[in-house]
């Protein structure tokens, strides 16, 4: 399901992988964040992405009361506090997201996959 903004002018419908993107984008943005991680399910691999690959990390899901949920699969720097990091996370990613799209973030889900030095 897409994510849809009505006005008196017209519809706006907006892609999910618009959303994952700059979910992601903003992400990354955080202190604390390497990059954002890829997991190959098969063989249990998680892979640190590129700038270009950035929302394969994110999953948006768009509920059907046109509010959101993110997954976000990421790769923490060494010595933070991931508590701290994640907390910073979301409530950046969920107040950016909200501006950006007009659209009520519901849930976001952080999913730590791994640390780097």
């Amino acid at each position: 399901m897409k994510g849809h903004i009505q006005s008196e002018k017209g519809n706006v419908l907006i892609e999910n992988e618009v959303l994952a993107m700059y979910a992601g984008s903003v992400a990354v943005e955080n202190f604390g964040i390497v990059g954002m991680a890829s997991v190959n399910m098969k063989d249990g691999l998680v892979k640190l992405l590129k700038k270009e690959s950035i929302s394969h990390g994110v999953s948006v899901e768009v509920c059907e009361d046109n509010q959101l949920n993110i997954d976000l699969h990421i790769i923490v720097a060494y010595g933070v506090s991931i508590s701290a990091v994640c907390e910073n996370l979301i409530h950046n990613v969920k107040y950016r997201v909200e501006e950006f799209t007009g659209m009520e973030v519901k849930k976001i889900h952080v999913f730590v996959e791994g640390v780097r030095v």
